[in-house]
């Protein structure tokens, strides 16, 4: 698993600009939720209100996102990923895509076969609880 993540992890590493995890999940998530707003935001990263805000800062200072208040609505603010700010996500998932391709070519078919079973399981078993395993802090769930 660790070889898996450190393959995930690298395609993020060699882009520019270099983005935080976090960061990089919010971009993925206001590119797939168009006029998602600060808030729900926030819900989907499982972070509070005033930590989305300065999270939106950076990536709104790098060139990454853009706020707008509706008229209507003052108080909300809408998110939405620029040219750039789209480009970057697009740009990871391809380098993903080709760091994953370039060892899936040195396993067999049915090494192939069982890791998609078992990521299967893995997904299946990740959505039927979709909180975080790892609270404040980085506690385990049940660790206290």
């Amino acid at each position: 698993m660790e070889g898996l993540v450190a393959c995930w992890l690298a395609a993020a590493d060699g882009t520019t600009p270099r983005l935080p995890a976090r960061q990089l999940l919010a971009l993925r998530t206001v590119g797939r939720r168009p006029e998602i707003n600060l808030t729900a935001l926030a819900g989907q990263l499982g972070m509070g209100l005033p930590n989305a805000s300065r999270l939106c800062d950076r990536l709104e200072a790098a060139g990454l996102l853009e706020r707008t208040v509706p008229p209507r609505n003052r108080r909300e603010v809408r998110l939405a990923g620029t040219a750039y700010g789209r480009r970057v996500p697009a740009d990871v998932t391809e380098r993903r895509v080709r760091g994953l391709a370039a060892v899936f070519a040195h396993m067999t078919s049915g090494q192939r076969a069982a890791l998609e079973q078992g990521l299967s399981a893995f997904h299946r078993s990740r959505t039927a609880d979709p909180r975080p395993p790892y609270g404040a802090g980085g506690a385990h769930r049940g660790d206290g």
